[in-house]
């Protein structure tokens, strides 16, 4: 395979692609004609093409669920931190640079001379308007759960910031450098796409396209490169990689690895093969029945055929899950937790005990979240041999975060990988977090949660963070069977692309690094 994959370090993550899968997609072969696209020209505009756009696409970092949000964002803002790409550790941004004496409180010093598209200056002004806002409700932000860490934020000076918590967080460099934590301006209540990053807004129709610009007067000399770039959604995936090779677009993230041997064999694309911490995670929601009955759980757990999902879906580029969401390539991954393997005997003592035999219930999947249609299908049959009946539901991609996603008893997620423990924790399984899939609550998950992130020991850190694991994998309505590798397709005149396993687009922040050589 000659899909570029991680190197050096980063070869310790994963093994590479293996194996044909069972499922290999129909036409493979050459690429069709390449035409030329009015937005390869010489100048460096191109387009992009993402998998999901809805009318709810938003300027408003703190409002970003989707990819095609965090892309639109990173263009247009930035951060007081950034994450580094070798070492994916916090480095300064916005905040030239950031220190604590205690975890609790952090002090910020701005960079001088920054400047918003309109060319107003960055002050402490407009990060602590940016911090703040996440804690009224009326904003409705997506990480409301982890900036109500936020015991106060305080302007020292015109370019100096300090944030208290509520309680020590060792990772709150990493936390701001989230998307959603990106800096808008001050005063603004619906923010219009004027930030301080590195492409000015110059047309943004929700569920249609967002066009931007280069900014010249961009703080960080010689970025970026390209001078426009058109962010759209081509929900079906085969549509998505027919636009890559035919020209159309010029790049595509979220390629189904059976799609791999086409851009490999086109000559003018290639592709981009990450593993890390995303996946798509099956959801038995605790408040509805009977997906709340531990013995449902369990059966499901253990009706999962981990390696057959991994080679029929992805071609082994898959990581094995085990129904917990810190991945093998993350730090204080549990190594110890039992393997959940598939057993069906042990699947039908969960039905009988739990008197759920000859149970029927729908189960609702949808192209959006990757691989579920077909994870849907093998849970069916596994369950049909076990006492469970499931009527798989395949609903289209558009819309199914608004209308679908946890709003039935049993539907997936796919979840973009996350720096830290603390973050997915936080954002997937604390008992007040907007996106906890299940509704699981476990009063000691929540104790644990705190204890660690101002845990000043690395091994005690680690321990804590591996009962948490451990109180997933035993007691959460959730299921992961496998950590899907990020796979992107680019055109081949699109240089300076890397992988980083942060998410798709070099962790959607692709477009400050791109240059086009013809």
């Amino acid at each position: 395979m000659t899909a570029r994959g991680i190197l050096s370090r980063r070869e310790l993550l994963g093994a590479g692609v293996a194996g044909a899968g069972l499922m290999a997609m129909g036409g493979c072969g050459p690429s069709p004609q390449r035409r030329p696209a009015a937005a390869s020209s010489g100048a460096g505009a191109i387009r992009v093409a993402s998998m999901a756009a809805s009318t709810k696409d938003t300027l408003d970092p703190a409002k970003g669920a989707m990819a095609t949000d965090y892309v639109r964002h990173y263009m247009l803002y930035s951060g007081l931190t950034s994450i580094d790409d070798d070492s994916l550790r916090p480095r300064p941004a916005l905040a030239e640079s950031f220190d604590s004496d205690d975890r609790i409180t952090w002090h910020f010093r701005l960079r001088r001379g920054v400047r918003f598209h309109d060319g107003a200056p960055l002050t402490s002004a407009d990060v602590v308007h940016s911090l703040r806002r996440h804690n009224d409700p009326a904003v409705a932000s997506k990480i409301a759960a982890i900036a109500a860490q936020f015991a106060e934020v305080r302007a020292d000076g015109r370019y100096g910031v300090t944030i208290r918590l509520a309680g020590a967080n060792a990772d709150l460099p990493t936390l701001l450098a989230q998307a959603q934590f990106l800096i808008v301006k001050a005063g603004q209540d619906h923010p219009d796409g004027t930030g301080t990053g590195a492409y000015r807004l110059a047309q943004f129709e929700p569920g249609v396209r967002t066009l931007v610009v280069r900014n010249r007067e961009y703080w960080i000399p010689g970025r970026p490169h390209l001078e426009q770039v058109e962010l759209i959604a081509i929900p079906d995936e085969t549509s998505r990689v027919n636009a890559l090779l035919s020209g159309d677009v010029h790049a595509i993230h979220a390629i189904n690895p059976h799609s791999l041997p086409r851009i490999e064999a086109s000559g003018t694309c290639e592709a981009v093969v990450t593993p890390s911490s995303l996946y798509t995670n099956l959801i038995m929601r605790q408040d509805h029945l009977p997906t709340s009955s531990p013995d449902f759980v369990q059966a499901v757990k253990h009706m999962l055929d981990r390696p057959l999902i991994n080679r029929a879906l992805f071609r082994n580029t898959a990581m094995l899950g085990n129904d917990q969401p810190v991945a093998p390539v993350m730090p204080y991954f549990n190594r110890e937790l039992p393997q959940t393997v598939l057993d069906l005997d042990r699947a039908r003592w969960h039905v009988r005990r739990g008197g759920l035999n000859g149970l029927r219930l729908p189960l609702y999947c949808s192209p959006a979240a990757t691989g579920s249609v077909d994870m849907a299908s093998i849970l069916q049959e596994y369950g049909s041999q076990v006492g469970l009946e499931f009527a798989v539901n395949r609903v289209p991609a558009d819309g199914y975060w608004s209308t679908h996603w946890m709003r039935h008893a049993m539907t997936f997620g796919n979840n973009n990988p996350r720096p830290t423990a603390d973050l997915v924790f936080s954002l997937f399984f604390q008992s007040n977090a907007e996106w906890n899939e299940s509704g699981w609550k476990n009063e000691r998950f929540d104790r644990l949660l705190t204890e660690a992130r101002g845990e000043a020991d690395e091994v005690r850190r680690g321990e804590l963070y591996g009962e948490m694991q451990r109180l997933v994998h035993d007691r959460c309505g959730i299921a992961i069977p496998v950590f899907i590798s990020l796979c992107d397709g680019y055109d081949k005149r699109l240089k300076g692309i890397q992988p980083i396993p942060l998410g798709g687009f070099m962790g959607y922040r692709f477009a400050e690094f791109a240059r086009w050589e013809d």
